[in-house]
């Protein structure tokens, strides 16, 4: 009998153990709300830079039990469950000691829940029934039967409320504090100790009394239960605790919301905080100067790894068009290729700085390029072209090397040129910015330049090993690129500080897009790469805002913010051959340039002035402060340079070319006059109206 009887019992322990684990293999815990983080988009130090809310809309921020200070996890243990560390997810004394306080009194005077019935109801929310009670029981036992004790922690400085929308110990400190759970004060303790047992009735943003008082009462117990002394409970309450609701960090807005997308609860990147905010106080500040509705779009890359350090994709993101991230956007780079296309010519020794080229009129089929000044230098070196950025030349450069060619090796190397819809193949346009591109895709150029013409993608996040670079140009191609924009004046006196080894001394371009609609300013020093961006979202022209007054004095600006940053060197690299020579001791092939297939238009033939004709009737229109637009001259023929007479009055000397401008002082005839080298003249008889 007996035997039968144990037998029975036996079988019916294992069926209920059977059925005790069907149960929890057919009905898991919820962990859904683990999967619907925040995402937190944090600088190189794990500091955020932005916080999203959750899909439903909570801030509940991912957390490790090795980022919370053990202090406020011990503490929170001895208040709200000191046998965590023994019980299977249930307090049998606890629960002993709620039932017979519930017999003597005839009311609930202390709960029974341990944390990990508090997880579970954290989980699973319920109304507060004894039915719901026993849930969460079973719910405690299967949470300790799948997780250890440390995860189950983990979950509940996940999930506890803090007041609000906020969820977990990360999202209480960042709100209520302003800092990570790392370093927490005593009082600091208690408050958050105190906040989950009540989170609506005591925020301290909202009821900031009751908040204190319930910190107090911690603090309290703690000393009574030994946890603490009474020495250091007295020193906690006269701390001053926090009574408002901070702001979140709103960091590189543009770049956090792209990279947000890739899944990731904890997004990592390369980010410096510190130079991310001062960035973007001269962006604000640099775009209130200005004050015509442009935005300012920055990048900083450090040379060391690749790593961009600061990222600007627009200075106002809550504008009409804010949130488009400008340094992603496609615009005209205006001149800002023309550094490239000289580097691939030093390859092909094709060039030299010190080559003489050719800056006078030519054409390439329909098409006859000006310089922005509408002037002509006659013959200069490579050196001067490239840092006057002259058109002409660079045309004429381009077309030897082939624009085709140069866009693939671009391409080659992960940058994209978007040519117009119209064009069925790169054409020498590109080389005045004839195709777009963008702000971080030259930074990426101009960075590679500094890392001796090898060309990658920059890297944005910490894990990230980065691709092998790409050789675009040899070493001494860019180091000869390095080294004439390295010597260019500076955009105004401001900045004329250039001697050797000082950290300002940086290598840049400029570049203005056609109808003033995009400037731009991108240089490098030895330890960091900087492009600047300035325009209209809209692509709304801004007349008389171009790259060397507009985005270059911005550009000096954020290298000068840039912490350790170093100057250039003038040390060659080891195949910089002739890297020193002047021009007469250059062979024969690099001692001048000559043109591929442009032709200059009538030079040495009979002079003539192409435009106004003789005879002609010019109206011109006033513009809006009532002044007369000033009328274009073109001389053909002849040997340059030019001189212009007006009514016997010489033009002045900046427009002594074959081109001219002149603006006339109201209406009536004219006789214009132009004067070659060797003294032929034309003339042209007109009236303006």
């Amino acid at each position: 009998m007996i035997g039968r009887r144990l037998q029975r019992w036996l079988i019916g322990a294992v069926g209920a153990l059977v059925a005790l684990v069907a149960a929890d293999r057919l009905l898991p815990p919820d962990l859904s709300k683990l999967d619907d983080l925040s995402v937190v988009v944090a600088d190189r130090r794990g500091e955020p830079l932005r916080i999203y809310l959750s899909r439903d809309q909570q801030y509940r921020l991912p957390v490790a039990l090795e980022q919370v200070d053990r202090r406020y996890v011990d503490l929170l243990l001895a208040y709200e469950d000191a046998r965590f560390a023994t019980h299977p997810g249930i307090d049998p004394l606890a629960v002993a000691r709620a039932l017979r306080q519930w017999a003597d009194n005839g009311r609930v005077v202390s709960g029974a829940s341990t944390l990990t019935m508090q997880v579970a109801r954290l989980l699973e929310p319920r109304p507060r029934t004894f039915g719901a009670k026993i849930v969460e029981s079973l719910r405690a036992l299967q949470l300790e039967w799948r997780y250890s004790k440390d995860e189950i922690l983990g979950i509940y400085l996940t999930l506890a409320p803090f007041g609000g929308n906020l969820q977990g110990i990360e999202a209480a400190t960042r709100a209520y504090f302003g800092k990570g759970p790392a370093e927490l004060t005593l009082g600091e303790v208690a408050l958050l100790i105190a906040l989950p047992q009540s989170p609506t009735a005591r925020r301290p943003d909202l009821a900031p009394e009751r908040a204190r008082a319930a910190a107090h009462r911690v603090l309290d117990r703690l000393a009574a239960a030994g946890a603490i002394t009474d020495v250091a409970a007295r020193e906690a309450k006269q701390e001053r605790l926090a009574d408002a609701r901070l702001r979140f960090p709103f960091a590189a807005p543009h770049l956090a919301d792209r990279l947000r997308r890739g899944g990731a609860s904890f997004v990592h990147t390369t980010i410096d905080g510190d130079l991310q905010r001062s960035m973007e106080g001269l962006a604000t500040r640099e775009a209130g100067a200005i004050a015509d509705g442009a935005t300012i779009a920055v990048i900083v890359v450090e040379h060391e790894g690749r790593r961009v350090a600061a990222y600007i994709g627009g200075h106002d993101y809550f504008s009409a068009q804010g949130q488009v991230d400008a340094a992603r956007a496609v615009r005209s780079p205006g001149s800002t290729l023309k550094p490239l296309i000289y580097a691939f010519a030093f390859d092909d020794l094709t060039l030299h700085p010190e080559t003489k080229i050719a800056d006078t009129p030519i054409r390439f089929g329909n098409w006859a390029p000006r310089n922005f000044d509408r002037g002509f230098r006659g013959e200069v070196t490579v050196r001067e072209a490239l840092q006057q950025s002259l058109n002409l030349p660079a045309v004429a450069v381009l077309d030897r090397i082939g624009a085709d060619r140069f866009r693939a090796g671009l391409q080659q190397a992960g940058i994209r040129l978007d040519l117009p819809r119209a064009a069925q193949a790169a054409g020498l346009p590109i080389a005045l910015g004839g195709a777009g591109t963008t702000l971080n895709d030259l930074v990426t150029l101009y960075a590679g330049l500094a890392n001796h013409g090898r060309i990658a993608p920059s890297r944005l996040l910490m894990d990230d090993a980065g691709a092998e670079p790409v050789q675009l140009v040899s070493a001494s191609a860019a180091w000869y690129v390095a080294r004439i924009l390295a010597d260019a004046p500076r955009p105004d006196a401001l900045f004329a500080l250039a001697a050797e080894g000082d950290r300002r001394r940086v290598a840049y371009k400029t570049g203005t897009s056609y109808g003033f609609r995009d400037a731009w300013a991108i240089g490098w020093s030895a330890s960091h790469t900087i492009g600047v961006w300035v325009g209209r979202l809209d692509g709304t022209p801004r007349p008389g805002q171009y790259g060397r007054n507009t985005a270059a004095p911005i550009l000096f600006k954020a290298f000068d913010l840039v912490p350790g940053n170093r100057g250039l060197t003038d040390d060659p690299p080891p195949d910089a051959a002739i890297a020193g020579a002047p021009n007469r001791r250059l062979p024969v092939a690099l001692k001048k340039f000559r043109p591929k297939g442009g032709v200059e238009p009538e030079q040495g033939g009979a002079l003539r002035i192409a435009f106004p004709p003789d005879g002609s009737t010019i109206e011109r229109d006033r513009d809006v402060s009532g002044l007369v637009d000033a009328l274009p001259f073109e001389a053909l023929g002849g040997t340059p340079p030019y001189r212009w007479l007006v009514n016997g009055r010489l033009l002045a000397p900046s427009e002594r070319f074959a081109e001219a401008r002149w603006t006339p002082d109201g209406e009536g005839f004219a006789r214009i006059v132009v004067v070659d080298a060797k003294g032929r003249a034309a003339h042209a008889d007109i009236r303006v109206k």
